[in-house]
């Protein structure tokens, strides 16, 4: 495989080739991106969502891509996106969108009164051959030049919660238990289908996968996940989200497991105990102290043999270097040139 945005790939797969068998080449992991002028430098794209002119979209960035330099193991790529629910919408949920503002955004309208008589294992309607149809031609728009992510899928119990509502959701968990015991049963069988069609539309057998997170894998990967954790007991993690990672983690040849805020902590040890899980990225949440004052977490996670996704400054990573051992980490970050990103790969050599 060529990709005209990254000329090096041979060289970056090497790197993750290692990374994924535990090991490391000569530094850790550095996605690193810088603009090739920083005298002319396009705009951010606006989210690649397909809600309005999907052909306008894909070449606004590509035309962005273009203009950047994905340096050390950073892979160019796109990821199509309708906003956080769309494994709800492909599942017989509706979206609610706004086109208002430069960055189109979707919310999830409950649609669940009761739990009975619902196709909750086959994707369908209109929002799932819209995005069948939006990975196609990103597949086209791409070939040759970048990679086709793995959408951002919240799957499992976030896909109940975008159907039913979370308040709802919660309710439910107490007062009828079998109920959503069943409902976890179907939405959970609705994982493998559905990820085998985007994969497909993707081409992500020929070009390998990535996903919302930019971790590179020739082999099956996605980023795992399940925010509503954050409103639960551990028994209730226990009897219904547990067993779903578990299955997609092993269903997955690799995976990363999108751990976001203070709330989900409770439920770490639970998480990090699943084997297939290979790296964890912890999002602290707006209002909270940064991802480099959790260093004693951090530490914890690579203790229990999980890498890290770790997005930060150039500057920063001199910090994380010092605490974190290289083994299983992805530093992730925009550099001001590619001077200093390329300053910043020797950095990394010459100090592990």
């Amino acid at each position: 495989m060529i990709l005209e945005y990254k000329p090096d790939l041979d060289d970056a797969k090497r790197y993750w080739s290692a990374y994924w068998e535990g090991e490391i080449v000569d530094r850790p992991l550095a996605a690193v991106k810088a603009f090739k002028d920083i005298r002319n430098t396009p705009p951010w794209p606006r989210a690649v969502n397909g809600l309005g002119n999907m052909d306008a979209a894909l070449a606004e960035w590509n035309d962005w891509a273009a203009h950047v330099a994905w340096l050390g193991e950073a892979m160019p790529f796109l990821n199509p996106n309708f906003g956080p629910d769309m494994f709800a919408a492909w599942i017989g949920g509706q979206l609610e969108h706004s086109s208002l503002s430069d960055e189109p955004t979707t919310w999830a309208v409950p649609v669940i009164n009761d739990w009975d008589n619902h196709d909750l294992e086959h994707p369908r309607g209109i929002w799932w051959e819209h995005m069948l149809d939006f990975m196609r031609k990103a597949a086209d728009a791409t070939r040759g030049k970048a990679i086709v992510g793995v959408p951002d899928l919240h799957s499992n119990m976030d896909a109940l919660a975008a159907l039913r509502g979370p308040e709802n959701l919660c309710l439910d968990l107490l007062e009828i238990p079998a109920k959503i015991d069943a409902a976890m049963h179907s939405v959970r069988r609705a994982y493998r289908p559905i990820f085998e069609a985007l994969e497909s539309a993707g081409e992500m057998i020929q070009r390998g996968y990535i996903g919302w997170v930019p971790f590179y894998c020739e082999q099956r990967f996605a980023c795992i996940q399940c925010d509503f954790i954050c409103m639960i007991s551990p028994e209730h993690f226990r009897r219904w989200i547990l067993p779903a990672l578990e299955e997609e983690a092993s269903y997955l040849d690799h995976c990363v497991f999108h751990l976001d805020g203070p709330g989900a902590l409770v439920h770490l040890d639970d998480i990090l105990a699943i084997s297939d899980i290979d790296v964890i990225q912890w999002i602290p949440g707006a209002g909270n102290p940064p991802q480099i004052e959790w260093m004693d977490l951090l530490m914890q996670i690579q203790k229990a043999g999980k890498g890290l996704h770790i997005m930060c400054s150039v500057e920063e990573v001199k910090e994380f270097h010092k605490s974190l051992r290289p083994e299983g980490v992805l530093y992730d970050v925009w550099a001001s040139s590619i001077q200093e990103g390329e300053n910043l790969l020797k950095w990394l050599k010459d100090n592990t």
